[in-house]
């Protein structure tokens, strides 16, 4: 569910008419729906209600500080993988004991700037990091609190790109050499292990694969703790999925996964951390663009639009469905026909959705991206000279823009010309 719907013939974000923000803003934009976002992360809350457990909104999905804060406000904590995501969790009000530190390539710096300003645990990925992690900690005069991400060799069924819990992903050690791992952290100075991490992939749309990964899960957790280890929190990443199609194949409710973590891990009095990104702010986003030109082609139509590639580069990279819709709802009825819907970067993947069937369009009309909220803005660049596109949040009738588009002398003076020149 979210707040993006029609009243009287026109989409809303929540109580806001979507022309309105267009006509204040520009286009294209992002627009976030507060109300949206709200209620995904109490899903998920009242999903693990009764187990000790803190929800990591896993920030690469969007990470403008209002979005932050927003979640921050609502008790959650921050899933970070760089040290300018720690940097923006901090800047928006979140205190360091609720970050949680991912990633496989954290520097050294990155983990003392982390250790001096606070931190929950890092989510360590090799040996080669735990033994640099445990140098700075010493050299602080710190002790880091650690788990170590487990690579279970689970199949996640979801896009290659977007998979990290086979062997042959990068991320996490081979959970066959666990135990000996551990034992390395254990004697580690400036180290303490405080649980394991596992985290399989993204836009999940199956149990199975979360409940095989966290069978294997339990059964370290037993073997760790008679090796002597106080495991005492389990990281389950994130993953789940959302329905980017109105399709009758929905992916699990939150309320499934989190009683599908209790038969598999209640049993254990562990402190339970997930990192949901894509379900919290996923459908809490749209990206709004206006038609440029309606162009006839050989036996198909183009719909040209002022949004392109690098504003939204999942279609291009992952070959995503987003359902796009027109802003100005049609009449019952009206007969669809197929467009080529493509935006004006030159590079023939520039291409959105082939041969979509949309109400008939002109240029001028506006239409809205669904479910771009997450890995859309945060993605984007500025190829072709195109300036980043306005970000902006919801709240009832209230909007506000969280990131503004810059000028084009705003990005011509980032250049430098050497002196030579």
């Amino acid at each position: 569910m979210d707040h993006f719907l029609y009243r009287g013939g026109v989409l809303h974000a929540e109580d806001v008419p979507i022309p309105e923000i267009a006509a204040a803003v520009g286009t294209p934009f992002y627009c976030y729906s507060t109300a949206t976002l709200t209620r995904h992360y109490r899903l998920f809350d009242e999903a693990l209600a009764g187990m000790d457990h803190l929800i990591c909104y896993a920030m690469k999905a969007a990470s403008n500080q209002a979005i932050l804060r927003t979640l921050a406000g609502l008790g959650a904590g921050m899933d970070v993988v760089s040290g300018g995501e720690y940097a923006r969790a901090i800047a928006a009000g979140v205190p360091g004991e609720r970050i949680v530190f991912s990633g496989v390539g954290k520097t050294r710096e990155e983990m003392r700037v982390a250790l001096i300003g606070g931190i929950r645990q890092f989510n360590v990925e090799s040996e080669p990091e735990m033994r640099a992690l445990s140098e700075v900690a010493v050299s602080l005069g710190k002790v880091a609190p650690v788990t170590i991400r487990v690579n279970p060799d689970v199949d996640a069924r979801t896009h290659a790109k977007i998979a990290t819990g086979k062997s042959e992903n990068k991320f996490g050690i081979p959970i066959a050499r666990a135990r000996a791992v551990y034992a390395e952290a254990a004697s580690l100075p400036g180290l303490e292990v405080v649980g394991i991490d596992v985290h399989i992939g993204s836009q999940l749309t199956d149990l199975a694969p979360f409940r095989a990964a966290y069978e294997k899960v339990a059964e370290l957790t037993e073997a760790l703790r008679a090796d002597g280890h106080d495991i005492r929190r389990l990281d389950l990443g994130g993953g789940l999925g959302i329905p980017y199609t109105r399709s009758n194949e929905a992916p699990p409710l939150p309320m499934e996964y989190g009683a599908m973590i209790r038969e598999e891990l209640g049993h254990l009095g562990c402190e339970i951390e997930i990192e949901p990104g894509r379900l919290i702010v996923g459908n809490a986003g749209v990206l709004v663009s206006r038609v440029i030109y309606v162009k006839e082609g050989e036996g198909r139509d183009f719909l040209i639009l002022d949004a392109a590639m690098n504003d939204l580069i999942r279609p291009a990279m992952y070959d995503a469905h987003h359902e796009i819709v027109p802003v100005i709802e049609p009449a019952p009825g009206t007969e669809q026909r197929p467009y080529d819907v493509v935006g004006p970067v030159c590079e023939s993947g520039d291409t959105f959705a082939r041969a979509r069937h949309l109400p008939p369009l002109a240029a001028g009309d506006l239409v809205a991206f669904r479910s771009a909220g997450a890995y859309g803005a945060v993605m984007a660049s500025e190829y072709n000279t195109r300036p980043l596109i306005p970000e902006v949040l919801v709240n009832g009738r209230d909007f506000a823009v969280i990131r503004a588009r810059p000028s084009f002398d705003e990005m011509l003076n980032r250049d430098t010309i050497p002196e030579w020149l």
